[in-house]
This record gives structure tokens, C-alpha cells and sequence, in this order.
């Protein structure tokens, strides 16, 4: 075999696989595009992995529950979480003892719940839209039925195995 033959086959090796890599990294950037968290959207992350992501326009196709709040008798409307996360989430994927956590950065304030508080319906942990249009976490648990406890301005959840 000639050398110039030897070289005009390396080239077109070299020219295939530089293809191939930018061709992956096409798709690599163009699958994160597709999963990015646009303004309005609150991501759901588990073990640390964007795993979905939902917006309050989400919400019109969940059921609408209501409770009345102790502190002040208002009464309190919106989604329950535990139908927002299974609009991204398989329910047999979480255990009773799977840790949520929902927090608010602007506000500096994170709730952490187990799925089985979130799961119980007597609970009513549920997202309610606050006075601004953003998304506040309130509930009958003790730990989170008073409005120094609620997460309001929700920005990020949290699901840990």
C-alpha cells in the first residue's frame, strides 16, 4: 500500500471520529437544553439530579383542596404536593421514609417532610399561591401549620433516597 493511501485513510479516520464527537456533543448540549429550568418553573430534583420540573400553569390539571388555617382562620387553596410530584415522579419510586425537601433561596427557608407526611391526605402539605403569583408550602402539621413555618416563594424541591 502506497503512503499516500496510508494518510488519505488516517485523515478520514481522523475527519470520522472528530465528527462523531461533535455530533455527541451536539446531543449532549441540545438533551440539557431540553431539561433546563426556564424562569416561573420550580425544579424537582432527586439524589442531586434534575428529575423533572413543573410551573403553576402545571397546576390547572391537578385537583384544587382547601383547609382552613388556625392562626388566622383564612382559608388556605391550591394543589397538594404529593399530586405535583407525581406528575414527575413514579409513586412506587418513593419509600414512606423518602425525605422531601422543599425550600424558598430568596427567603432562606426549607421544609423537610417524609413522603409518608406528604402521602397522608389529612396532612393537606399543599402548594397555595401567594398574594405575588409564587408558590407557598402550607399544611396541618404541626411542624409547618403556622405562617412563620411556610415555605413561601418555593423555588427548588428536593428528593432524597
Amino acid at each position: 500500500m502506497k503512503q499516500s493511501i496510508r494518510i488519505g485513510i488516517g485523515f478520514l479516520v481522523l475527519v470520522i471520529l472528530v465528527g462523531v464527537i461533535l455530533g455527541v456533543d451536539v446531543l449532549r448540549r441540545q438533551s440539557s437544553a431540553d431539561q433546563a429550568v426556564q424562569p416561573g418553573e420550580i425544579p424537582i430534583y432527586v439524589n442531586g439530579d434534575l428529575a423533572g420540573k413543573f410551573s403553576p400553569d402545571d397546576l390547572g390539571r391537578l385537583e384544587r383542596v382547601s383547609f382552613v388555617e388556625a392562626e388566622e382562620g383564612k382559608t388556605q387553596e391550591g394543589w397538594l404536593l404529593r399530586d405535583v410530584l407525581l406528575l414527575n415522579l413514579e409513586e412506587d419510586s418513593l419509600a414512606a421514609e423518602t425525605l422531601i425537601v422543599v425550600s424558598s433561596s430568596s427567603r432562606n427557608k426549607t421544609a423537610q417532610l417524609s413522603w409518608a407526611e406528604v402521602n397522608d391526605p389529612a396532612n393537606m402539605v399543599m402548594f397555595d399561591l401567594a398574594n405575588k403569583g409564587t408558590l407557598k408550602l402550607v399544611s396541618l402539621l404541626e411542624k409547618l401549620d403556622t405562617r412563620d413555618e411556610w415555605v413561601q416563594d418555593t423555588d427548588k424541591i428536593e428528593i432524597i433516597y
